[in-house]
């Protein structure tokens, strides 16, 4: 397993001085001792916790995303004390751990799970009420053939073909600063940004190692006015 470590201090003035910081490091580094994480980076922002717009966050956050990382914390208000804003990175799919509430995160996200699962229970329920109506009108429903059923069947594997593409155009749009890295240290054949991804241990969108050929894919799936900063850097 690995992790990115990301620490907050308040004031410059503890950032300077490296109060609270160290005891933050340390929190961190033993729990991810005992959790069996490899610490990939560190991440250190001097901000208060009332604002969302932090760039080391930021680049926390995408780092543990392109490598598949988990983002440790030393405790839940050094991320925020922000519910919303905390359910947003649930949203972006990045899974993050405070040291001294190694549960709160599984608990927001089991309680977002509750609520949607909820709704979807809700609108089956109605859906089936409505087909139940309709039905005792007299409605014919579906189709004798089972043409219905097929079209209906062929519109779920496109829909689940889309989802999966649409990842894909989000993992390359992610990794465009770090191709751009890359080139900019004179790599530029696939075969060597390949093992250069992997050396950064930066997971393709199916959580698989990089070659030549996935690397040939994933440039292809960034958009043309992106393809400067790739080259440029």
């Amino acid at each position: 397993m690995k992790s990115i470590s990301y620490l907050r201090a308040s004031t410059p003035r503890q950032g300077r001085s490296g109060l609270g910081l160290a005891a933050q490091r340390q929190a961190v580094a033993s729990f991810c001792a005992n959790r069996g994480f490899d610490q990939l980076a560190e991440y250190v922002e001097i901000e208060t916790g009332k604002r969302n717009d932090r760039p080391e966050l930021l680049k926390a956050l995408h780092h543990a995303k392109v490598t598949g990382s988990t983002l440790v914390i030393a405790k839940l208000d050094r991320l925020s004390r922000n519910a919303a804003f905390l359910m947003t990175l649930r949203d972006a799919g990045t899974r993050f751990i405070a040291a001294d509430l190694p549960d709160a995160t599984d608990l927001t996200v089991g309680i977002m799970a509750l609520v949607a699962q909820q709704e979807r229970e809700a609108i089956s329920t109605r859906t089936k009420e409505a087909l139940q109506a309709a039905k005792a009108r007299g409605q014919v429903l579906g189709n004798p053939n089972g043409a219905s059923a097929l079209r209906r069947a062929h519109r779920g594997n496109q829909a689940a073909l889309q989802v999966i593409a649409d990842r894909a155009d989000a993992h390359a749009l992610d990794l465009v600063p770090v191709i751009a890295e890359i080139r900019k240290h004179g790599v530029t054949s696939l075969t060597g940004i390949a093992r250069e991804l992997n050396d950064r241990s930066i997971q393709t969108p199916r959580g698989g190692s990089w070659h030549a050929t996935s690397v040939r894919n994933l440039l292809a799936r960034i958009p043309e006015d992106q393809h400067g900063a790739t080259r440029n850097g």
